[in-house]
């Protein structure tokens, strides 16, 4: 009897060495995904998520399987609890890589770029439309939003996003203002906001911002018009920021709010979002007396202290773009 259950002892030994064994190599082999894969791991039990991780072949499927990887996640308990998120697993992670992963690996970011001087209602379209986001974009005014690309996880609400931009738009602002060249044309942030606006839509070569922010600054300082064709263009197209057809004599004069050819002064609110580049060009401009710029033709612009000396560049990218032109067909 005594040799019996030696006998019988000494096989539980084996079939537990064995099974231990059978864990051991399932635990460490490596896993069926080809290459790595963002996965969004539910939320629930831990058979929940071995069902799924199975299905999604981050670990080998079928119910032996599932099996064997709750009974490694619960003697492995110790190192943390199993997260529900968008997780990245590397190609043919193991269980124990997998297991790592769902307890220690950060969220997928994903990231969204709003580029300088889009409007408010351009904003707002291209964070609708971003599927990784949830929930309504809630309404915000124009040039409260600072453009940046910002990090979120999948799933953030809308809202969020649109919360995260305002207050690095404030913060940004009162920086700029605080570390500002002082101007007797400028008297506040909100005033320094629109004209950056202005100068954001007048030039994307910020080399030429502070000198843009100078002209606009003479021409406030002598009560001229700013005669900014964006403001014109602003009120055309109902705050999209843009027209089908380049802009004609008659519409650079048409009546309406920001159109700085009709109104004197700033502008009520801005026309778009200016970037940090624009707004430290309002802050601290180029020094000079000149009162007027015109393209040059080849991406950049011409400055000029007077009527004279403007109208006579006006007339060289006239003949350049003439030359450009092709000829008719007779």
């Amino acid at each position: 009897m005594k040799r019996f259950f030696l006998a019988f002892l000494a096989l539980l030994v084996l079939c537990g060495a064995g099974a231990s064994a059978e864990v051991w190599f399932y635990a460490h082999r490596p896993g069926p995904l080809e290459k790595a894969l963002d996965h969004v791991v539910p939320h629930g039990s831990t058979a929940r998520i071995a069902h799924d991780l199975a299905e999604a072949r981050i670990i080998p499927s079928g119910p032996f399987s599932e099996v064997h990887f709750r009974l490694i996640a619960r003697l492995t308990a110790g190192q943390g609890a199993l997260h529900a998120a968008e997780l990245n697993f590397p190609a043919q992670a193991s269980v124990l890589d997998v297991l790592h992963v769902l307890r220690h690996a950060a969220p997928v970011r994903h990231y969204l770029t709003i580029p300088e001087g889009l409007t408010a209602r351009q904003i707002a379209q291209m964070i609708a439309q971003d599927t990784m986001l949830t929930g309504d974009v809630p309404p915000f005014a124009e040039g409260t939003l600072l453009p940046q690309t910002i990090a979120f996880e999948r799933g953030a609400p809308r809202a969020q996003i649109v919360h995260r931009l305002e207050d690095l738009m404030r913060e940004t602002l009162a920086r700029v203002w605080a570390g500002r060249v002082p101007d007797p044309s400028i008297t506040s942030p909100e005033q320094l906001l629109v004209l950056a606006s202005i100068v954001e839509r007048e030039t994307g070569n910020s080399a030429e911002r502070p000198e843009v922010a100078r002209v606009f600054l003479n021409r406030l300082a002598q009560g001229m018009k700013l005669q900014s064709d964006p403001t014109a263009i602003y009120d055309l197209s109902e705050g999209m920021g843009a027209i089908d057809h380049g802009i004609t004599h008659d519409e650079l004069h048409r009546a309406g709010p920001h159109n700085t050819y009709v109104i004197d002064g700033l502008p009520p609110s801005p026309i778009c979002s200016p970037g940090l580049a624009a707004l430290d060009a309002v802050a601290h401009p180029a020094s000079g007396d000149m009162l007027y710029f015109v393209a040059d033709g080849h991406g950049a612009h011409g400055f000029s202290h007077d009527l004279r000396e403007h109208n006579r560049r006006v007339e060289t990218l006239r003949s350049l773009k003439a030359s450009k032109t092709p000829a008719k067909k007779p």
